[in-house]
């Protein structure tokens, strides 16, 4: 067996190595098939093609991304060490970080058409969502470039069959691009959803109509994301590596697990989007998929 030439990694089990490995490859592909059947639903069925489903398929598309990076820690994780070096470890963190951070923001974005489309009634035009993808996009790949640019670092994940953002160290170069990493890529996403979706449930009150569970996406980015956060943030203020490395773990293996939820929440969960996926898989129309697109 391949995995026999190299040891297990200090600090884990045999076990643990291969049940972190099968975790991650069963996120990743269940990821990974939700939000392609997502994408395409989207590009073959012409009810689906409208400005706030397009942010969904931003969403899944930025998923996709996650899930990949999933697939390689996977592999690695079965092989027991990293077999791209260096260079490979920038890469894979750099794009684990930029697909991260844009769904993230993405999450957010949808949470402001949606108080647009119940608060406002001012749908959000073609081009506004166009330019705030590429936005997204872009601002995503600013702060995922910096440690490739020396402010903040990517390295081993302690499994060392991965690399990501190094919090390690927890020095000042880390600290300092921690803060405002996490006020924009995190806090100020996080408030935009509880607003937004608190005015939404405000206003289904008011009519007596619930078209989504309102509390549903913002729970689910706090708990797939909050314990990598937590955990960031402790290094900080903390020798994070007095923590084992088999528990610094679990918050990565939790964060991989958004793909797969975000698939459920935003595109199955969502009424108009989950009519055009039966559509796509079956044949068959269903008309309120068809001609409600309210529930986004």
């Amino acid at each position: 067996m391949v995995t026999s030439a190299y040891p297990v990694p200090e600090g884990f089990t045999e076990l643990e190595v291969f049940s972190i490995g099968t975790a991650l490859l069963v996120e990743a592909l269940l990821g990974f098939s939700l939000n392609l059947l997502t994408i395409i639903s989207f590009w073959k069925i012409k009810a689906l093609r409208t400005p706030g489903n397009f942010l969904v398929f931003n969403l899944a598309l930025s998923d996709c991304g996650i899930c990949t990076n999933a697939f390689i820690a996977a592999f690695s994780s079965f092989l027991r060490y990293w077999p791209y070096g260096s260079d490979g470890c920038q890469i894979h963190g750099f794009q684990g970080f930029l697909t991260a951070l844009t769904s993230i923001s993405s999450a957010a974005s949808i949470a402001w058409d949606r108080y647009h489309q119940y608060c406002t009634r001012s749908k959000l035009q073609w081009g506004s969502v166009i330019s705030m993808v590429i936005f997204l996009w872009l601002f995503a790949g600013f702060w995922a470039v910096m440690p490739l640019l020396g402010w903040g670092e990517y390295d081993y994940e302690p499994l060392r069959t991965c690399c990501t953002l190094d919090y390690s160290k927890g020095d000042r170069n880390y600290i300092s691009y921690l803060i405002p990493l996490a006020l924009f890529n995190f806090l100020i996403p996080v408030f935009i959803m509880l607003t937004a979706y608190q005015s939404v449930d405000h206003k289904f009150k008011k009519t007596g109509q619930f078209k989504f569970n309102t509390g549903l996406p913002v729970k689910s980015l706090v708990i797939c994301w909050g314990p990598y956060s937590l955990l960031c943030f402790y290094a900080a203020v903390e020798n994070v590596t007095f923590l084992s490395p088999k528990i610094r773990m679990i918050p990565a293996v939790i964060a991989k697990t958004s793909p797969a939820v975000n698939a459920l929440v935003y595109a199955l969960g969502n009424e108009n989007y989950r009519g055009g996926i039966w559509q796509f898989l079956t044949g068959q129309k269903i008309e309120k998929a068809e001609v409600d697109n309210k529930t986004k």
